[in-house]
């Protein structure tokens, strides 16, 4: 067997190395039934020692659904010139015999992922990897069916207690099932790496605005307030908030911006902080992220 470049160690026969003895048998004949994608890497090549731990990482994550075929290319010069490898690293994707993807240099553990996800797909979608089953969960939570999206989302923290946006997902369903208290201990004593990821992040703050929604008042009665007293920024902060739990996000916001206008340093800016915090809740992509964000730009200088 060839020398590994480090990382985590092989997967049973998901990550292997190979020479030119294996190759017709490990590689062709094994991409009949599952893709399989060589990583051609070096001693001396500094991106592949980079590259190398984080396909083994991505590809053992997939449970099976690719093979990592691992071949040093000073030992293997033949497979070089069979396979026309110009640089290190090269990374060919096979699946039933035929080249389907590449690419050279090192890459981001996000587009490897992207483009392992990409190649799984090739067999069907009963052997999808983890980040797969990940969009699957959010699918589930988008389509108000929170226990599938939880089930979902576990069986991939089962298998990488770390993924983030397995996490996240995990917390936002049992929100939504009414499961708060647990949702909180989930995302809890997070590693520093986790605890500022984006999407942790964003569901934290679903949790905060859903427990603000439980001392939320009658939407009606609220805006009542309001109106009889424009100035009334606590009613203002009560109203939206009672909005934002009804689902009417854009009276929530507007409300928020109404205040922001006539007092922005009111109790220490409360208002932009909570509005800060439905952007978060949102998610950047959010249509209403993007128009009210804008939004706040132009109360914030004008």
């Amino acid at each position: 067997m060839a020398g590994s470049t480090g990382g985590t160690a092989p997967t049973g026969a998901d990550i292997i190395d190979v020479t030119i003895a294996e190759f017709e048998a490990e590689v062709i004949n094994a991409s009949m039934e599952r893709p399989v994608l060589i990583d051609f890497w070096a001693d001396w090549c500094g991106p592949c020692k980079q590259l190398t731990p984080i396909l083994e990482k991505v590809i053992a994550e997939t449970r099976g659904a690719v093979r990592l075929a691992k071949i040093n290319a000073d030992q293997n010069p033949e497979l070089c010139q069979m396979l026309q490898v110009q640089s290190l690293p090269t990374v060919f994707a096979l699946y039933q015999g035929r080249p389907v993807d590449a690419f050279m240099g090192a890459q981001p553990e996000s587009q490897i992922r992207e483009f392992v996800t990409k190649v799984a797909k090739l067999a069907g979608p009963a052997t999808l990897p983890l980040d797969a089953m990940v969009e699957q969960g959010n699918a589930a939570l988008e389509g108000d069916d929170p226990e599938q999206a939880y089930e979902l989302f576990a069986s991939v923290l089962a298998e990488n207690g770390d993924h983030a946006k397995a996490l996240a997902g995990a917390a936002r369903a049992l929100l939504a099932m009414g499961e708060t208290e647990a949702a909180k201990e989930l995302l809890a004593e997070l590693p520093p790496n986790l605890a500022v990821d984006s999407d942790i992040m964003a569901a934290k703050s679903a949790i905060e605005v859903a427990e603000q929604a439980a001392d939320a008042g009658p939407l009606t009665e609220l805006q009542a307030a309001v109106d009889a007293n424009p100035d009334d920024h606590q009613a203002r902060l009560d109203l939206a908030i009672a909005a934002f739990t009804a689902g009417q996000h854009e009276l929530a916001m507007d409300t928020l911006l109404d205040s922001i206008g006539l007092d922005r340093e009111w109790q220490e800016g409360a208002a932009r902080q909570q509005l800060l915090k439905y952007f978060e809740t949102l998610g950047p992509g959010h249509e209403l992220t993007s128009k009210y964000r804008r939004k706040l730009s132009s109360v914030l200088f004008s």
